[in-house]
């Protein structure tokens, strides 16, 4: 059973959130993978370097000491929410402020680490607080704003209170490395890029919200309204943000089938005979568009198409008789392309009042068009079989619209009816 609206964006964002987070994770697993070989290269290769740099030797493992863990920790959390996302379940949110937490902490760790091989004032102005800046960034990857602020809290608040424990501060020396205000002002710009972060990420929600929005609407509007309705009439009855009211209105209707083609299939494979329909119905359904109708139902080797439902069309006999020739020359064409696979068709064409709305459960849905404008736009397209014709009319639309060539065929019994219904030959 499909879910109600509101819980398919809820699901749909929730599973968005589980795959962002992935991605996030991924990528810190890349980065602190390639953080790790480089601090190992320049710890068991790049001995002058070390030497320069740090004011004692530096053991070549103590990168896997510093790094290692986070490393082993971020494929174990990667694992685990694979784990439960193939189990459509996610981490609990206490559980996503608990991993950014530890997540954030590793330049703390790589901090109070080198603090014991060289100067606590340099390290602060070293590579290893601009990692913060990493885990802020991915932050955005959470699609939650108070994540991202979350995390540069974290880095703002951690940094501070490794410079008040590991630097000599001088609040009015000389050296700029141990005033206060050197570090606050940089602990100030991690709690910005937390913001920032954010705002960023609800942005990304925010669009990805709209997308599944806009595909749920176009979802909606194509299953209501039929198996066909062309892009530029979806986007009007989207602009109406509203399923159509159930009432009565002048509607043309068009019925279309294939003539003889159930013989045509015993001598085709089935592949053959799906590939043949497929093709044909493109070009049809193509005419139908140009003309501002919709295909409401097809009808195995047939179909249904409406003019002036669900929206309003002034000109809908016109443009249902224009669909109809349109069809009749395609048919045309087609046959000298195919001429394995002629066709011939039958076309009725009724204007009149129908019952129009939407019919079904609250899970499905489906636009219809109900009453005897249907009825009898489908006899006359049963009875072009009886009269040799390819496409016949009703007098309501030869009274709506000009009708060159039309053949007064007279009131003609149908069945169903009690009297003669009066018919035109078009073709």
């Amino acid at each position: 059973m499909p879910p109600a609206a509101p819980d398919f964006f809820a699901d749909a964002l929730r599973r968005e959130i589980i795959r962002s987070e992935q991605q996030r994770m991924r990528a810190l697993a890349i980065i602190l993978g390639l953080l790790l070989a480089i601090a190992l290269v320049v710890a068991n290769v790049f001995n002058a370097y070390s030497e320069r740099i740090f004011e004692r030797d530096v053991p070549g493992w103590l990168p896997l000491v510093g790094i290692g863990p986070f490393l082993v920790y971020e494929l174990v959390s990667l694992t685990f929410l694979r784990y439960r996302a193939a189990r459509d379940r996610d981490f609990p949110r206490v559980a996503r402020f608990a991993n950014a937490l530890i997540e954030t902490s590793l330049p703390a760790v790589i901090i109070i680490t080198l603090s014991h091989y060289m100067d606590p004032v340099l390290v602060f102005s070293y590579w290893p607080p601009l990692l913060y800046f990493i885990f802020i960034l991915l932050s955005t990857l959470r699609l939650d704003f108070w994540l991202s602020v979350w995390t540069g809290t974290v880095a703002s608040l951690q940094q501070m209170a490794l410079v008040l424990w590991l630097v000599p501060l001088q609040p009015w020396g000389e050296i700029p490395q141990a005033a206060p205000l050197f570090h606050f002002s940089r602990s100030l710009i991690f709690f910005g890029c937390g913001l920032v972060a954010g705002y960023v990420a609800i942005s990304l929600r925010s669009q990805f919200e709209k997308s599944v929005r806009a595909v749920a609407s176009r979802d909606r509007v194509t299953n209501l309204f039929g198996q066909h309705v062309s892009p530029a009439v979806v986007d009007r009855l989207l602009a109406t943000r509203a399923d159509p009211p159930s009432e009565i209105r002048t509607v043309c209707v068009l019925f279309l089938d294939i003539r003889g083609f159930t013989a045509m299939t015993r001598r085709r494979s089935a592949e053959e005979t799906v590939a043949l329909l497929n093709s044909f119905f493109a070009e049809m359904i193509e005419v139908v568009d140009r003309n501002n109708g919709i295909i409401n139902k097809f009808l195995g080797d047939g179909f249904m198409a409406l003019f002036g439902a669900p929206l309003e069309d002034p000109s809908a006999a016109r443009n249902a008789l224009a669909a109809a020739r349109g069809m009749i020359e395609t048919v045309e064409r087609w046959n000298g392309t195919h001429p394995s696979w002629a066709l011939r068709i039958g076309i009725g064409v009724h204007l009149g009042p129908a019952v129009t709305g939407t019919v079904g459960s609250p899970q499905r849905k489906e636009y219809t068009v109900i009453g005897d404008t249907v009825n009898l736009a489908a006899r006359l397209e049963q009875l072009t079989k009886e009269v040799g014709a390819q496409l016949l009319i009703s007098q309501s639309v030869r009274d709506s619209t000009p009708c060159d060539g039309a053949v007064d065929l007279g009131p003609v019994a149908i069945r169903g009816y009690d009297e003669g219904v009066h018919v035109w030959r078009m073709a």
